[in-house]
This record gives structure tokens, sequence and C-alpha cells, in this order.
């Protein structure tokens, strides 16, 4: 993608970063105009390296660029800050454009993403839901996510049981697949 977005004559690529922890200091570093992350990164996720930039570094706008075109994802990461969210499959004139239009103050969403949110609502998971499902997704009993969050284990099984209805499936791990197909971890 730096290659492709590199071509342009108006565009210059000043950093390339191998992780989401990486995000932040290169970009107070390089103070670019526009930083472009995937929402799946090493280490600190996209999302977050854009909470973070968005917070930091107010100058700088966010476009994230992904292959994870989930409507939670999208949400989410306009919640952070993101100022564009567009999928990788974009035809690279259409992703320098997305630069172009995000470091001249606009916005951009993939036209399909901004359909299936406002067709799909909002995401029905509290924090501490989330939370939850994201320990369960990486295979945790509800004693060890108890033990990983801080709760006990009963408030661990209410939350689950909750996103569980809130999923409409049968277990914590199906829910925790759900709930990440859907993009609200």
């Amino acid at each position: 993608m730096a290659a492709l977005l590199g071509l342009e004559e108006d565009l210059e690529v000043v950093a390339e970063v191998g992780s989401g922890d990486e995000v932040l200091e290169a970009v107070r570093r390089t103070r670019p105009d526009v930083a472009v992350l995937d929402v799946e990164m090493p280490g600190l996720d996209g999302i977050s390296a854009a909470a973070q930039v968005t917070r930091e570094l107010p100058g700088t706008r966010v476009l994230i660029v992904t292959t994870f075109g989930r409507p939670g994802y999208l949400r989410r990461a306009l919640e952070a800050g993101a100022s564009g969210f567009v999928v990788k499959d974009t035809p690279s004139h259409e992703l320098a454009a997305a630069v172009r239009t995000v470091a001249g103050g606009g916005r951009v969403v993939d036209p399909s993403l901004a359909t299936e949110v406002v067709i799909g609502g909002p995401n029905p998971l509290t924090d501490r839901e989330r939370q939850v499902l994201g320990e369960a997704l990486e295979g945790h009993s509800a004693p060890a996510i108890a033990a990983r969050v801080h709760l006990s284990p009963g408030t661990v099984r209410n939350h689950l049981s909750s996103a569980i209805g809130k999923t409409g499936t049968s277990n914590r791990v199906e829910a925790a697949r759900r709930a990440q197909d859907l993009g609200w971890l």
C-alpha cells in the first residue's frame, strides 16, 4: 500500500511501522497529515492506535484501510476519531483520493459499510461484555476470565450470559466468534 501511495506525485509516505505499538511514536516523529492504519496490526490494534493519534496529535487525521470491512469496526474506528474507513480492495486511485480527502478535512467511508451500519444499528454489547468476550475468544474459561479482568466468576458468567443472548448464540465461544464477525469486539 505504501508503494502504491508513494507513486502519487502529491503524496509522500513519511513512515512505515511494523506494529500498532509503533504508530504513535512514528506520528510524533514525522507529523504526517494523514496516518493510514490497518485494523489488524501486531501489538496494538489499528483502532486503538487511531484513538491515541487523534487524542494526542489532533493535527494528524487517520484513515483506516483494512481487509476487515465489518460494520462494527467502522463504527469503532469513527468513534476512535478516524476520518475515513475503506477496505483494502479499493482501487489504488480511490485509495489515493481517500487520503487526499481526509488530508483536506473531509471524511471517507466505504459506501457498502456505511449502509450496513445504518441498517444494522448500534453495537449492543457493553464495554464489560466486550472485554469478557475478548477473553473468551482467546479460549479462557469463566474462572480464568474472572481472574484476568478482576471480577468474580459469577459476574463474568452474568456478562457472558447477557452477551450470549445479544448475539443469539448458545455458548461463550460462539458468542465471541459472532461478536468478532460482526465487528463488535
